[in-house]
């Protein structure tokens, strides 16, 4: 049962990634579409504009969804946000272009945009926290990375199609209909996520909080629910908040932005900076469960941690082996950064949803994840973007990434170690039935 909900949450992940990631990866060819100006940089500029909104309105499905799934249940949720980000990345390659239609083409990609960000923000805190109450104490972190190794697989997959049809199509192809094609897909892959939803069971977490409201005839409203996450746990959000920053601003700079910059900032073709990205996310890939298993094994704290330590020492001379040009330089500094992000992405899984407990997990993490995301990931590449334009300096995305880490390294000093240990509000979760023996037989348990 675990390994078909683990299975099913990451392959549904995979497919809303894909979602969402594409946007990225055609970033350039979308601002020539809908912003027609002239200018490269604004064009850039107004397609990552739009992509940021999306992130203005995450804390909203945060906190509608979030409170949601904490009274109705993970799984519904689940499969509602799945079909609403199927439904707005769909919608996105029907839109006509701004010769046809003039300014209308920008407002309707916007309005997708924000049908895609509402839709997102219930999806990471319901599928960590699905995983996170699915798996045993001792193999939460090993189980929650195959979370975000679904993540990775919908990026690949998104990458790869563009990577593909930037190869194959002529230029003026791309940009009569050769753009639509990974947008239009995005409609049988969501009816697929779906189907893999709606099979899933509730998580035991859940189901024995609801047993335990419904015999104390206790309904929560959605109302205290939120009063209760913004209030009564303050300081695990601002920790929340923190670990998410250091994560999503990593995360979108490397796989989101620097194919962007690959092409815009350093002149690489189109499909030479999509590879690259390619390539270092199916690295990701390979030790992904790996560093899952480490932070079982030595905690959550030692392993995001030292990727904090990693962004900031190494940052520059990554970005400047980037800079410098040759094949191998390009690889080996984007290859640094991407296995410094598996600390992040393999442990986080696990690490936010404990810091919470079960009766408003989805909610808070909801809440707390998008909201950090919204100010601080979402909008990495515009801002990155921006400071470029405005100074010349082309090691701002180092900077950025250097301060993101600051701020994080201080989360992890502040947080507790969660491996190895329940869930707050939940019992203690085993994977055999000689580990219970084991539990039961120590003090503590007596």
């Amino acid at each position: 049962m675990v390994k078909r909900a683990v299975t099913a949450a990451a392959l549904g992940n995979a497919m809303e990634w894909f979602d969402f990631g594409v946007y990225s990866y055609i970033a350039v060819t979308l601002g020539e579409v809908f912003f027609p100006s002239g200018n490269p940089t604004a064009q850039l500029l107004s397609t990552f504009g739009a992509f940021a909104a999306a992130f203005l309105v995450r804390p909203v499905g945060g906190m509608v969804f979030g409170p949601l799934g904490d009274r109705i249940g993970r799984q519904k949720v689940l499969a509602i946000t799945m079909i609403m980000m199927a439904v707005g990345t769909f919608a996105i390659g029907l839109i006509p272009s701004y010769a046809a239609i003039g300014v209308g083409a920008p407002l309707l990609l916007l309005a997708a945009r924000l049908v895609q960000g509402f839709s997102t923000g219930g999806e990471y805190g319901g599928a960590s926290t699905f995983i996170a109450e699915y798996a045993p104490d001792k193999r939460r972190g090993f189980l929650g990375s195959w979370l975000e190794f679904g993540t990775l697989v919908g990026y690949v997959a998104g990458a790869s199609i563009v990577a593909v049809l930037t190869a194959v199509l002529s230029h003026d192809a791309l940009l009569a209909w050769g753009w639509r094609i990974p947008f239009l897909v995005a409609g049988p892959l969501g009816l697929i996520g779906l189907y893999l939803r709606l099979k899933l069971e509730e998580t035991p977490a859940f189901a024995r909080l609801e047993q335990e409201a419904r015999a104390k005839q206790v309904e929560q409203s959605a109302k205290k629910s939120l009063r209760e996450i913004l209030l009564g746990q303050w300081r695990a959000m601002l920790l929340c908040v923190a670990l998410v920053l250091v994560f999503n601003v990593t995360d979108y700079m490397l796989l989101s932005y620097m194919p962007s910059y690959l092409t815009g900032q350093l002149h690489y073709g189109a499909t030479h900076g999509l590879i690259v990205v390619l390539v270092v996310m199916v690295v990701m890939m390979a030790v992904q469960p790996l560093a899952g298993r480490l932070s079982d094994r030595f905690g959550r704290r030692p392993v995001i941690g030292a990727g904090c330590a990693g962004f900031l020492l190494l940052s520059i001379p990554a970005l400047l082996l980037i800079r410098q040009g040759s094949l191998a330089g390009v690889y080996a500094g984007m290859a640094a950064l991407g296995l410094l992000l598996v600390c992040f992405t393999g442990a986080m899984p696990s690490t936010l949803p404990a810091l919470f407990p079960t009766r408003i997990r989805y909610g808070a993490l909801s809440v707390g994840f998008n909201i950090s995301v919204s100010l601080f990931g979402g909008t990495t590449p515009l801002v990155v973007t921006a400071l470029i334009s405005a100074t010349g300096n082309l090691l701002m995305p180092a900077y950025y990434m250097m301060a993101a880490a600051v701020v994080g390294g201080v989360a992890v000093l502040l947080m507790s170690e969660t491996a190895g240990r329940p869930l707050k509000g939940s019992p203690p979760a085993v994977a055999t039935e000689a580990e219970a023996r084991e539990l039961a037989a120590t003090p503590q348990a007596a």
